[in-house]
């Protein structure tokens, strides 16, 4: 069995960004939702405002973290999307690293499935949400 790397970026920190994932996935699908039970007159201007205030803390937050964490969070998102393994950690993050830019936080926030994707990196370390949401 291969040892569990060390990440520089803390679960409670991944855990957080899930959370805020899944809920900016909520709101930007609640306003649509909404519209499409009322009649096209009764939009009250909900359509398309649900996730921008969401997405702008989730984008706040991953740009406010460090490069080594976000790196790991990229490579995360890799390791989850299924393009590596706990094994081919270390080239996973080397690609992250080579590939770090100002443009993290949209690139990852872009990504259909992030929450999922962090959640299934962050279980092959053995870690899952239910572990850490009391804290968040």
């Amino acid at each position: 069995m291969v040892k569990a790397p060390n990440l520089s970026i803390s679960p409670e920190k991944v855990f957080f960004i899930v959370s805020k994932a899944r809920q900016s996935d909520i709101e930007s699908t609640a306003p649509e939702l909404i519209s499409d039970l009322a009649d096209d007159d009764a939009d009250n201007g909900t359509r398309g405002s649900g996730g921008d205030t969401g997405r702008a803390e989730l984008s706040g937050f991953i740009r406010d973290l460090n490069v080594d964490e976000q790196v790991d969070l990229v490579a995360l998102m890799w390791l989850g999307r299924g393009d590596g393994d706990l094994d081919s950690w270390r080239d996973l993050r080397n690609q992250a690293a080579q590939a770090h830019n100002n443009r993290t936080a949209a690139y990852l926030i872009e990504t259909p499935m992030l929450a999922d994707y962090l959640e299934e990196a962050m279980a092959a370390f053995g870690m899952s949400l239910e572990d850490f949401e009391e804290e968040l």
